[in-house]
């Protein structure tokens, strides 16, 4: 484990400490001292996420609300990265650091440019809320797209990543990372206000809290959203458990709530009678920003003795101390000078392009994929996706000056005839939409019967799967009714497959679906970024081999899940299913053009070694995964994930990796909820689970060997 030292009473980890610690004393001094030059009235008015100006102090009006959840959001033209999830499932945290370093600087090159003209408005401040690191826990989850997957090991180094990428390695932060929701978080979205969220001791801590703790301890991530649900019956943005476990890992960062969460405390959850008893209560808690209205009542809540001066100027230290460790109120900063034209550039758009090569999953190929451009003439492209600019973004996405559909990749792509016809409406079946007629059916039908090959495009879009109050999917409020496509996707299937054409069938969206039916090659696109066309067509004709893993469990349907808002873990993702029920394709599934077999495992001094061959003619990059199971009667999971590597390899070559195994990942969980040491274990290692799916499916067996600690 990381030497831990003192910091502000609290223990920290030493690799965060070693570069920040004087950092971290200097701006909260420095914070200290301006807000005691504050009034009382000063200090709670900076407590609001729109905090005004304070000019005689010389302090200008700031916005915390800024996303950049897969690149700079909602501030003008930036680069669109692929959807979380997409990101998840390229396996490769050094990726993920790198996107989420380009975002940093082009938020801070937004900063430069409008901060001089006055502009400090939403989504144009340096306080990032932004990895969602909730357990993607439910495939209907509209939000789960937002997420690193199912997997708390895999979002935990996925969401350090991020964090330390954003927020750089300088003692001036470039931005501050904030992880959210925090905690117990992930949907249905329809009841968010008012649910209460039930967890064991043991899922607690097996799962919902695990990221959290990892990216406060390892990557000394700088804010915490709260969520809008309760927790065992106490609201999370006011949760004495929550809010104690924060102490307990040594946070020293701020606290926000999500927004308007606070209001629901009176008007949904009940447990205070009005807005002054909502702010009081969330401020006592802990929470230093409201991201709402709530706290223009914290004067009032003064008056009346609910809270006291002193701790509106606790908060008020915590938030300046953030500001002061950007270097908001310093003569110069190491990021003055990045200027507005890297928005977009050229470089950066070569990133997301590389991000959605690694992003793509082929789940289904009998031999027809790559394709061979020479001896095509025509090619079909047709669906409701193949011409979207939606299905490239997903939800709290930015702008980019040019998208590539896949529509357009495979035009650009391909020299012979494409044939294109969009097939059916996107949603047809929607209320909205269900007076439209099915009369792009029978020009599919043409089309696909004209061509060669079928390249079917098909999915959903951040209009029917996403956040409550943002989709046109009220009836579900964002979640998904089931895990098939919507029905007048369902008759394009059926119409384009009797054309009799081969088919290559690829799905956008940000979450498990069931097709319900057989093509000679499936790809899932997820939400795949700007550049996901130009990537598409790489995979397709082979110039790129595809390997992506799925971060979360594709299932069968969705009524054969526990119910949706029952937040045990029993029976639900790759952790506790039994026996695959109900499983199309396992969790950390993907095919390549490759075969990549593990050849050898070894294990000493917490690091895996792992010898690998690609046995085929192909070269290809994968992923070898590590799994690890508990040798002890008191672990009721399968096994959980305990490290991953991509690897580049060429035709035939063997090689060797080693995996780093944290001391955590040879912990487990008791039934009780406390985490105990092991003593020894069974450590597997394939491209893939060890499951017997896993290895029918991607025609390769797994490797164990036993460890003693």
């Amino acid at each position: 484990m990381a030497e831990n030292l003192q910091v502000d009473g609290v223990q920290r980890c030493k690799p965060v400490v070693v570069r920040c610690v004087k950092a971290y004393e200097n701006a909260k001094a420095r914070a200290q001292a301006l807000v005691d030059k504050m009034t009382v009235e000063e200090a709670a008015s900076q407590l609001r996420y729109d905090s005004p100006a304070i000019e005689r102090l010389g302090v200008p009006a700031y916005n915390w609300w800024n996303e950049a959840l897969h690149g700079l959001a909602r501030n003008g033209i930036t680069t669109v990265f692929p959807q979380a999830i997409a990101l998840a499932a390229s396996f490769d945290e050094k990726l993920i650091g790198e996107v989420a370093d380009i975002t940093s600087t082009e938020t801070r090159a937004k900063y430069n440019t409008l901060s001089k003209l006055g502009d400090r408005d939403i989504y144009k401040g340096l306080t990032i809320w932004a990895p969602n690191i909730n357990i993607f826990r439910d495939p209907r989850w509209g939000r789960g797209q937002e997420t690193y997957g199912e997997d708390p090991f895999l979002t935990a180094t996925l969401g350090k990543a991020y964090v330390r990428g954003l927020q750089g390695d300088d003692d001036v932060m470039k931005a501050a990372a904030c992880a959210k929701h925090f905690a117990v978080h992930s949907g249905p979205e329809g009841v968010r206000h008012e649910f209460d969220a039930k967890a064991s001791a043991f899922d607690l801590e097996d799962t919902y809290l695990y990221a959290f703790e990892e990216l406060i301890k390892e990557a000394d991530v700088e804010g915490v959203m709260g969520a809008y649900n309760r927790v065992n019956g106490e609201p999370a943005c006011a949760s004495e458990y929550l809010m104690g476990k924060l102490h307990d890992w040594g946070f020293a960062g701020y606290f926000v709530s999500d927004c308007w969460a606070i209001n629901d405390f009176h008007t949904h959850h009940m447990v205070t009678s009005n807005a002054v008893e909502s702010a009081a209560m969330a401020l006592n808690a802990g929470c230093d920003v409201n991201c709402g209205c709530c706290y223009v009542n914290l004067l009032s809540a003064l008056e009346q003795g609910l809270v006291t001066e002193e701790r509106i100027r606790e908060s008020a230290v915590h938030l300046f101390t953030t500001r002061y460790k950007l270097g908001m109120f310093d003569d110069k900063t190491p990021y003055d000078d990045i200027p507005f034209t890297v928005c977009a550039s050229d470089e950066h758009k070569e990133k997301s392009y590389e991000a959605s090569k690694k992003a793509f999953v082929l789940l289904e190929n009998n031999g027809i994929l790559p394709l061979d451009d020479k001896k095509l003439k025509t090619i079909a492209v047709i669906g409701p996706t193949a011409a979207s600019t939606a299905v490239l973004e997903g939800n709290y996405n930015g702008t980019s000056d040019i998208y590539h559909t896949f529509l357009s990749g495979i035009k650009e792509s391909f020299g012979g005839r494409v044939l294109y016809s969009e097939g059916c409406h996107l949603f047809k079946d929607r209320v909205s939409v269900l007076a439209q007629p099915d009369d792009r059916l029978s020009e599919a039908y043409t089309v696909a019967s004209l061509a060669d090959v079928v390249i079917l495009c098909v999915g959903l879009d951040a209009t029917i799967e996403g956040e409550e109050g943002d989709t046109g999917n009220e009836f579900a409020a964002g979640d998904k009714i089931d895990l098939r496509l919507p029905e007048s996707q369902r008759k394009l299937i059926e119409c384009v497959k009797k054309a009799g054409k081969p088919v290559i069938t690829v799905v956008a969206a940000g979450s498990a679906i069931n097709t319900g039916t057989q093509f000679d090659a499936l790809i899932h696109a997820w939400y795949s970024g700007a550049e996901g066309g130009r990537a598409l067509a790489d995979i397709i004709f082979g110039r790129v081999s595809p390997s992506g893993k799925l971060p979360v469990t594709f299932y069968d349907k969705a009524e054969a899940l526990p119910d949706f808002t029952d937040y045990s873990m029993k029976g639900r993702t790759y952790r506790y299913i039994e026996d695959n029920k109900n499983v199309l394709y396992p969790f950390g599934f993907g095919l390549t053009y490759s075969k990549v077999e593990v050849t050898g495992l070894a294990f000493e001094g917490g690091s895996a070694k792992v010898s690998f061959k690609n046995t085929s003619d192909c070269d290809t990059q994968d992923v070898i995964e590590l799994y690890i199971k508990p040798d002890d009667d008191r672990c009721v999971e399968n096994y959980h994930l305990c490290g991953f590597a991509r690897i580049d390899t060429k035709a035939g070559q063997a090689g060797e990796v080693n995996i780093t195994i944290p001391e955590r990942a040879l912990t487990f969980v008791t039934p009780e909820g406390e985490r105990v040491k092991g003593k020894s274990f069974t450590l597997y290692a394939s491209t893939h689970q060890p499951d017997a799916l896993s290895c029918k499916l991607n025609g390769t067996d797994f490797l164990s060997i036993s460890v003693n600690i």
